[in-house]
């Protein structure tokens, strides 16, 4: 009996050594910069100030839980682990175009998509560069999420001068440490939610580059040029810590175009709300993949995309945050071939161009392929 009760003591030692070992390395590890920075100081008494932020973390306009009823979380992490998810990343090497950024013409209204939500945006010869992930992964860890063969094909070195750089939430497939020290040297200003400017003071921007900003609120780019920050269903985080920084979406109102990007966020009835605040959208830049029923109040499905965009009343559909990363277990392409098909009796204009391809904003005569079909 004493020879087991001292085998059980060395054991529980042993394993009370290991597990002080391993929270030490994940300690040391989130010390990483790539994991970013809370909001504290001057800072946090700001974010504290939010309306939005209540009992310790920012809230959404509608309490409602993460996990859609009848699901649960255990169940879904059991399901990735056991089943199998067919199709969920393309075998082959995806299409692209590589327009070159920096000769495109100053009076050309234009967006060139990267992949995923990455996106550079120039209206009235403004450039504004939109959650950029150009490091091929959307994950801290080393075995994490990678970029498709073939969607990764631009570099910061490939971004010209950036007046404003937008961040919808800080995520990872959203906010990459990579990129976004890359990217100091060259952008004039961050417009991010209020709390993430955390993030990117910690990776070398100054005071002046940052800009945070609540729901409801503006920047005044020049005359008759203004970003809008709005709301959207989501949360943020990029530790152990969430919702410490507000997630964003945006209506950018130039002199002669308007653009609405969504950000992620699940649907509600926020899309007719800003509908009425802002009653002439030109284009819609909408969340359109890594859905799943199980989490649709923070993602939309396919069919809410569609709805939310003929609430909107918007004139263009840009359908985005597919075609890069596998962060859901639906087929890679499923995106594309449901709003391609739920788009076809609607009132907007559906806009797929490959990535790199050169989207005219003026143009609506301009063609779009198909070009995710027969790609295994």
């Amino acid at each position: 009996m004493k020879t087991f009760l001292k085998l059980l003591k060395r054991t529980l030692i042993a394993l009370l050594g290991a597990m002080l070992i391993l929270i030490f390395m994940v300690w040391f590890y989130m010390g990483k910069p790539q994991f970013g920075a809370l909001p504290e100081g001057e800072r946090l008494e700001q974010v504290k100030k939010s309306i939005h932020y209540k009992n310790g973390k920012f809230r959404n306009l509608e309490e409602k839980p993460t996990i859609t009823e009848g699901y649960s979380m255990l169940g879904e992490i059991w399901g990735s682990l056991t089943k199998e998810y067919p199709h969920t990343e393309p075998e082959d090497i995806l299409p692209s175009v590589k327009t070159n950024l920096k000769s495109i013409p100053a009076d050309e209204n234009i967006i060139v998509w990267f992949g995923h939500s990455s996106f550079f945006l120039q209206l009235d010869g403004v450039k504004i560069l939109v959650d950029p992930v150009f490091s091929g992964k959307a994950s801290p860890l080393p075995w994490g999420v990678k970029a498709y063969k073939g969607s990764d094909i631009y570099t910061a070195d490939d971004i010209p001068e950036i007046d404003y750089m937008l961040l919808s939430h800080d995520h990872y497939d959203h906010l990459d440490y990579e990129t976004a020290k890359a990217l100091q040297p060259k952008t004039k200003y961050v417009v991010c939610g209020l709390g993430a400017g955390a993030h990117y003071q910690r990776w070398g921007y100054t005071k002046q580059q940052i800009i945070e900003k609540d729901w409801d609120e503006k920047v005044q780019v020049k005359s008759g040029f203004t970003i809008f920050t709005e709301s959207t269903h989501h949360d943020g985080g990029r530790g152990f810590k969430s919702s410490q920084s507000l997630w964003l979406s945006f209506f950018i109102q130039s002199p002669d175009m308007t653009v609405y990007y969504s950000g992620d966020g699940g649907y509600s009835g926020r899309f007719k709300k800003i509908a009425e605040k802002h009653p002439a959208i030109d284009w819609a830049v909408m969340e359109c993949g890594q859905y799943n029923k199980a989490w649709q109040s923070v993602h939309e499905l396919p069919e809410e995309v569609a709805l939310a965009v003929t609430e909107l009343k918007a004139k263009n559909l840009l359908p985005v945050h597919h075609s890069k990363f596998t962060l859901a277990k639906h087929p890679w392409n499923e995106p594309l071939e449901r709003i391609s098909a739920l788009s076809q009796t609607k009132p907007y204009r559906l806009a797929t161009p490959m990535i790199g391809e050169k989207v005219k904003l003026n143009d609506n005569t301009q063609q779009f392929k198909q070009w995710w079909k027969n790609i295994k």
